[in-house]
């Protein structure tokens, strides 16, 4: 599915924006941009090289623990996310994906701009004719309206976590998990969104 230009345009704006402001991830933000500048299907799954995906750091209500999800293909604890499926405003995407992913409803941005950008590498699966590909994520900053959840059928588990837990160097995740929970509780200090 072929997206059009103004809605890419868009996208790049947003990412050159966020640039901009988070020098120690301009390089990462360029090259989503290069990809979505020259990849007219980039937000569909069918570019089998790579594709936009969408994803939330989902905070508990009082903005002191973060929502994950220990994956059921990946088996890692990760950040809610998916697929934009033809679906050109990402953050849309990020937010449909927590609620999808959680079974919580009301869940609302915290801002509507870009909160982090990666660039990951996800493993072939034979078994469902997948091969190796790119996830380009774009990551936004959502609030749930409270902590009770439902597990659906692409986690094994879902757990809210401190930030002093995703912190911590004896709990293994990614380093853009870290990162995440590192801009996170940066954002509650500044903010005294847990207080």
């Amino acid at each position: 599915m072929t997206a059009p230009q103004d809605t890419r345009e868009n996208l790049c704006n947003e990412l050159l924006n966020y640039a901009r402001l988070h020098s120690e991830q301009a390089d990462c933000a360029r090259r989503v941009i290069h990809f979505v500048a020259n990849t007219p299907d980039c937000f569909s799954r069918s570019h089998a090289s790579g594709h936009i995906t969408g994803s939330a750091w989902l905070l508990s209500p009082d903005g002191s623990m973060a929502l994950l999800t220990l994956h059921r293909k990946l088996g890692k604890w990760l950040q809610l996310g998916g697929h934009a499926d033809g679906d050109a405003d990402i953050l849309r995407v990020a937010m449909r994906e927590a609620q999808e992913e959680s079974g919580i409803s009301g869940i609302v941005p915290v801002s509507a701009h870009i909160f982090d950008v990666d660039i990951h590498r996800i493993p072939a699966r034979p078994q469902a004719n997948e091969g190796a590909h790119w996830h380009y994520d774009v990551r936004y900053l959502l609030r749930a309206p409270h902590e009770r959840f439902c597990i659906s059928h692409e986690s094994c588990a879902l757990r809210w976590f401190t930030h002093t837990e995703l912190l911590s160097p004896s709990f293994s995740v990614d380093e853009s998990v870290r990162r995440l929970a590192k801009k996170a509780a940066q954002y509650n200090k500044q903010t005294h969104l847990s207080q």
